[in-house]
Protein backbone atom coordinates (compact mmCIF):
# COMPACT_ATOMS: atom_id res chain seq x y z
CA UNK A 1 0.00 0.00 0.00
CA UNK A 2 1.25 3.21 -0.50
CA UNK A 3 2.18 5.89 1.77
CA UNK A 4 -0.81 7.98 0.43
CA UNK A 5 -2.91 5.24 0.58
CA UNK A 6 -1.82 4.51 4.27
CA UNK A 7 -2.34 8.25 5.30
CA UNK A 8 -6.17 7.97 3.94
CA UNK A 9 -6.97 4.49 5.86
CA UNK A 10 -5.71 6.06 8.95
CA UNK A 11 -7.75 9.46 8.36
CA UNK A 12 -10.68 7.46 7.78
CA UNK A 13 -10.11 4.78 10.61
CA UNK A 14 -9.83 8.20 12.92
CA UNK A 15 -12.62 9.85 11.15
CA UNK A 16 -15.01 6.44 12.45
CA UNK A 17 -13.59 6.50 15.64
CA UNK A 18 -14.37 10.28 16.28
CA UNK A 19 -17.95 9.33 14.80
CA UNK A 20 -18.36 6.44 17.21
CA UNK A 21 -17.61 8.16 20.35
CA UNK A 22 -20.07 10.85 18.93
CA UNK A 23 -22.70 8.28 19.02
CA UNK A 24 -21.43 7.16 22.32
CA UNK A 25 -21.89 10.28 24.00
CA UNK A 26 -25.18 11.20 22.38
CA UNK A 27 -26.48 7.73 23.89
CA UNK A 28 -25.08 8.50 27.26
CA UNK A 29 -26.26 12.27 27.00
CA UNK A 30 -30.27 10.76 25.87
CA UNK A 31 -29.69 8.29 28.82
CA UNK A 32 -28.73 10.51 31.49
CA UNK A 33 -31.73 12.99 30.72
CA UNK A 34 -33.95 9.95 31.22
CA UNK A 35 -33.12 9.21 34.10
CA UNK A 36 -33.28 12.61 35.45
CA UNK A 37 -36.74 13.22 33.84
CA UNK A 38 -38.19 9.73 35.95
CA UNK A 39 -36.05 10.48 38.97
CA UNK A 40 -38.13 14.64 38.74
CA UNK A 41 -41.43 12.86 38.03
CA UNK A 42 -40.85 10.19 40.59
CA UNK A 43 -39.72 13.11 43.30
CA UNK A 44 -41.76 16.16 41.85
CA UNK A 45 -44.98 14.65 44.51
CA UNK A 46 -42.55 14.36 47.31
CA UNK A 47 -41.25 17.63 46.47
CA UNK A 48 -44.60 19.17 46.80
CA UNK A 49 -45.39 18.21 49.48
CA UNK A 50 -42.30 19.93 51.21
CA UNK A 51 -42.70 23.19 49.93
CA UNK A 52 -46.17 22.70 50.99
CA UNK A 53 -45.25 21.42 54.21
CA UNK A 54 -42.86 24.28 54.59
CA UNK A 55 -44.85 27.46 52.55
CA UNK A 56 -46.57 30.11 54.84
CA UNK A 57 -50.34 27.40 54.80
CA UNK A 58 -49.15 25.05 57.57
CA UNK A 59 -51.67 22.29 58.14
CA UNK A 60 -51.34 20.05 60.86
CA UNK A 61 -54.15 18.06 62.88
CA UNK A 62 -56.24 17.24 59.90
CA UNK A 63 -58.05 14.55 61.10
CA UNK A 64 -58.84 16.45 64.29
CA UNK A 65 -60.12 19.45 62.04
CA UNK A 66 -62.62 16.91 60.11
CA UNK A 67 -63.99 15.36 63.03
CA UNK A 68 -64.81 18.80 64.44
CA UNK A 69 -66.40 20.20 61.29
CA UNK A 70 -68.25 17.03 61.08
CA UNK A 71 -69.21 17.19 64.88
CA UNK A 72 -70.01 21.00 64.39
CA UNK A 73 -71.48 21.13 60.97
CA UNK A 74 -68.80 23.67 60.06
CA UNK A 75 -66.71 23.58 57.33
CA UNK A 76 -63.06 22.04 57.74
CA UNK A 77 -61.42 25.18 55.90
CA UNK A 78 -62.95 28.00 58.12
CA UNK A 79 -61.58 25.69 61.29
CA UNK A 80 -58.43 25.96 59.46
CA UNK A 81 -58.26 29.41 58.74
CA UNK A 82 -59.44 30.55 62.40
CA UNK A 83 -56.13 28.46 63.59
CA UNK A 84 -53.94 29.67 60.74
CA UNK A 85 -55.21 33.20 61.30
CA UNK A 86 -54.94 32.65 65.49
CA UNK A 87 -51.36 30.70 65.26
CA UNK A 88 -50.09 29.46 62.36
CA UNK A 89 -50.59 26.18 63.80
CA UNK A 90 -48.27 26.79 66.53
CA UNK A 91 -49.04 25.93 69.94
CA UNK A 92 -48.50 28.99 72.17
CA UNK A 93 -49.70 31.56 74.32
CA UNK A 94 -50.64 35.09 73.21
CA UNK A 95 -49.26 38.18 75.29
CA UNK A 96 -52.73 38.75 76.47
CA UNK A 97 -52.90 35.05 78.10
CA UNK A 98 -54.69 33.70 74.86
CA UNK A 99 -53.86 29.61 75.05
CA UNK A 100 -53.35 27.41 71.92
CA UNK A 101 -54.17 27.01 68.53
CA UNK A 102 -57.01 28.46 68.50
CA UNK A 103 -55.84 31.08 70.84
CA UNK A 104 -58.95 30.75 73.91
CA UNK A 105 -58.73 33.18 76.11
CA UNK A 106 -58.99 31.01 79.99
CA UNK A 107 -62.49 32.51 80.75
CA UNK A 108 -63.71 31.88 77.11
CA UNK A 109 -63.04 28.20 77.72
CA UNK A 110 -64.63 27.88 80.90
CA UNK A 111 -67.23 29.21 79.41
CA UNK A 112 -67.27 26.76 77.04
CA UNK A 113 -66.57 24.13 79.31
CA UNK A 114 -69.88 25.09 81.53
CA UNK A 115 -72.07 25.11 78.19
CA UNK A 116 -70.43 22.03 76.53
CA UNK A 117 -70.95 19.90 79.85
CA UNK A 118 -67.09 19.79 80.24
CA UNK A 119 -67.18 18.98 83.73
CA UNK A 120 -63.56 17.80 84.16
CA UNK A 121 -61.74 20.41 82.17
CA UNK A 122 -58.84 22.19 83.56
CA UNK A 123 -56.94 25.21 81.90
CA UNK A 124 -54.18 23.31 81.23
CA UNK A 125 -55.80 21.05 78.72
CA UNK A 126 -55.64 23.74 75.88
CA UNK A 127 -52.42 22.88 75.40
CA UNK A 128 -53.55 19.08 74.24
CA UNK A 129 -54.53 20.12 70.04
CA UNK A 130 -57.47 17.82 69.93
CA UNK A 131 -59.04 19.64 73.40
CA UNK A 132 -58.27 23.07 72.09
CA UNK A 133 -59.74 22.41 68.19
CA UNK A 134 -62.69 21.05 69.98
CA UNK A 135 -63.52 23.74 72.22
CA UNK A 136 -62.34 26.63 69.30
CA UNK A 137 -64.65 24.96 66.92
CA UNK A 138 -67.76 24.76 69.84
CA UNK A 139 -67.12 28.63 70.20
CA UNK A 140 -67.15 28.97 66.34
CA UNK A 141 -70.37 27.26 65.84
CA UNK A 142 -71.72 28.90 68.81
CA UNK A 143 -70.88 32.05 67.22
CA UNK A 144 -72.58 31.72 64.22
CA UNK A 145 -75.70 29.83 65.94
CA UNK A 146 -75.70 33.41 67.72
CA UNK A 147 -75.32 35.35 65.16
CA UNK A 148 -77.63 33.99 62.66
CA UNK A 149 -75.13 32.31 60.64
CA UNK A 150 -73.37 35.79 59.83
CA UNK A 151 -69.65 34.89 59.27
CA UNK A 152 -68.27 38.38 59.65
CA UNK A 153 -70.08 39.12 62.48
CA UNK A 154 -68.58 35.75 64.09
CA UNK A 155 -65.36 36.46 63.04
CA UNK A 156 -65.80 39.62 64.69
CA UNK A 157 -66.69 38.74 67.86
CA UNK A 158 -64.22 35.55 67.97
CA UNK A 159 -61.15 38.26 67.59
CA UNK A 160 -62.93 41.10 69.19
CA UNK A 161 -65.35 39.81 71.62
CA UNK A 162 -69.12 39.29 71.46
CA UNK A 163 -69.88 42.62 73.88
CA UNK A 164 -67.84 44.93 71.41
CA UNK A 165 -69.98 42.91 68.07
CA UNK A 166 -73.34 43.61 69.93
CA UNK A 167 -72.39 47.23 70.52
CA UNK A 168 -71.42 47.97 67.03
CA UNK A 169 -74.50 46.41 65.86
CA UNK A 170 -77.00 48.21 67.99
CA UNK A 171 -74.93 51.42 66.86
CA UNK A 172 -75.73 50.02 63.24
CA UNK A 173 -79.27 49.50 63.99
CA UNK A 174 -79.45 52.60 65.32
CA UNK A 175 -78.38 54.29 62.31
CA UNK A 176 -81.24 52.38 60.58
CA UNK A 177 -78.21 51.01 58.37
CA UNK A 178 -77.38 46.88 58.20
CA UNK A 179 -74.08 46.14 60.31
CA UNK A 180 -70.87 45.07 57.43
CA UNK A 181 -67.60 44.79 57.95
CA UNK A 182 -66.95 48.75 57.59
CA UNK A 183 -68.87 49.33 60.59
CA UNK A 184 -66.24 47.50 62.69
CA UNK A 185 -63.90 50.37 64.04
CA UNK A 186 -60.91 47.88 65.54
CA UNK A 187 -59.00 47.81 62.26
CA UNK A 188 -57.01 44.53 63.96
CA UNK A 189 -60.50 42.98 63.85
CA UNK A 190 -61.31 44.15 60.77
CA UNK A 191 -57.82 42.45 59.17
CA UNK A 192 -58.69 39.30 61.57
CA UNK A 193 -62.00 38.83 59.76
CA UNK A 194 -60.38 39.17 55.92
CA UNK A 195 -57.49 37.21 56.88
CA UNK A 196 -59.52 33.95 57.88
CA UNK A 197 -62.09 34.26 54.99
CA UNK A 198 -58.87 34.41 52.76
CA UNK A 199 -57.20 31.47 54.63
CA UNK A 200 -60.40 29.75 54.20
CA UNK A 201 -60.72 29.98 50.81
CA UNK A 202 -56.75 29.24 50.54
CA UNK A 203 -57.15 25.95 52.98
CA UNK A 204 -60.16 24.94 50.62
CA UNK A 205 -57.77 24.97 47.48
CA UNK A 206 -55.06 23.77 48.88
CA UNK A 207 -55.49 21.06 51.01
CA UNK A 208 -59.08 19.86 50.13
CA UNK A 209 -57.94 16.18 50.52
CA UNK A 210 -56.81 16.39 54.00
CA UNK A 211 -59.59 18.18 55.06
CA UNK A 212 -62.28 16.28 53.35
CA UNK A 213 -63.55 18.77 51.47
CA UNK A 214 -66.01 17.15 48.22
Amino acid sequence: MSPAAQATTVRRRAAQQRAAARRRRAFLGFALLGLVIGGIALLAPLFRTAVRDFSTLPLAHADEIRLQAREKNLDPALIAGVIYAESKFVDQTSSAGALGLMQLMPETAQFIAQRSGGTAFTIEDLSTPRVNIAYGSWYLRYLLDHYDGDEVRALAAYNGGMGNVNEWIAAADARGEPFSEADIPFGETRAYVDRVRDARRDYAQTYPTELGIR
